[in-house]
């Protein structure tokens, strides 16, 4: 009688063994690529986007006649002589919410995203803190765009992300001791901004460095704007700012 080799057994048997441990990976390899798959698809359904890259549906203007136009899927604003802070708008208000966008802006001018923003039912006073942080009162009419603004601000004072209040208090918290977040902006290039508002709580980032960190419970709710600042200096004067990819996920 002729004996089993023991070898071959323990052989056949390691190999099936290992076939069946790889299709068992291989499986959970797929339900991970699939449950991977939709989360992303959840996470992307919870963004939407504000501009459609063709025109302004869904915007409209504030405080005079911004010269925005679309070109190449972007906001593109040209400051002119004499225009003073104009504004791009959304129809719908926000309450809760996280924006991102991307922007470029030549050096001559700053700009802003504003967020929870309105206009002043009636002639309004205001304390200010201006960008050299000296302290007065401000006087503003009735119908002026107002409200929280994140800074972009592309001059040696880099407080690009600083929460700012338009047509209201000025400086709510500027780049003053945040070293890192004053060099996060590069200058003539594409910028990332981050605005997350939950509450009281409001904070920025600027290609993922984190500038801002402030609570204020002044507004709960308003529109989101692009401003165009405004020119009355020569070098002012022609000077561009862009906006692309806006788009918010509602908390």
């Amino acid at each position: 009688m002729k004996l089993a080799n023991p070898f071959k057994s323990w052989t056949a048997l390691f190999m099936l063994t290992a076939f069946i441990a790889a299709c068992q990976s291989g499986q959970q390899q797929e339900n991970s690529d699939n449950t991977a798959s939709a989360e992303t698809s959840a996470e992307e359904e919870e963004w939407t986007m504000l501009f459609n890259g063709k025109d302004f549906s869904g915007w409209h203007e504030e405080d005079g006649d911004p010269n925005f136009y679309v070109e190449d899927e972007t906001i593109i604003g040209i400051t002119e002589e004499g225009l003073p802070n104009t504004f791009l708008v959304t129809d719908k208000t926000y309450d809760d919410f996280v924006l991102e966008l991307d922007f470029k802006i030549d050096s001559s001018i700053n700009s802003g995203v504003q967020i929870r923003s309105t206009s002043y039912e009636e002639d309004t006073t205001t304390p200010y803190l201006s960008g050299q942080l000296e302290e007065s009162t401000r006087d503003w009419e009735a119908g002026k765009f107002y409200g929280y603004q994140v800074e972009i601000d592309p001059s040696d004072r880099a407080w690009t992300g600083g929460f700012y209040e338009e047509g209201g208090r000025g400086w709510l918290q500027p780049v003053t001791e945040n070293e890192e977040g004053r060099q996060a902006f590069k200058p003539g290039e594409w910028n990332h901004m981050r605005i997350e508002a939950e509450g009281d709580h409001f904070q920025t980032y600027v290609n993922g460095t984190k500038v801002s960190d402030y609570r204020d419970a002044s507004a709960s709710s308003g529109h989101i704007g692009l401003q165009l600042h405004g020119a009355w200096k020569d070098e002012q004067i022609g000077q561009q700012v862009m906006y692309k990819n806006i788009k918010i996920k509602e908390l």
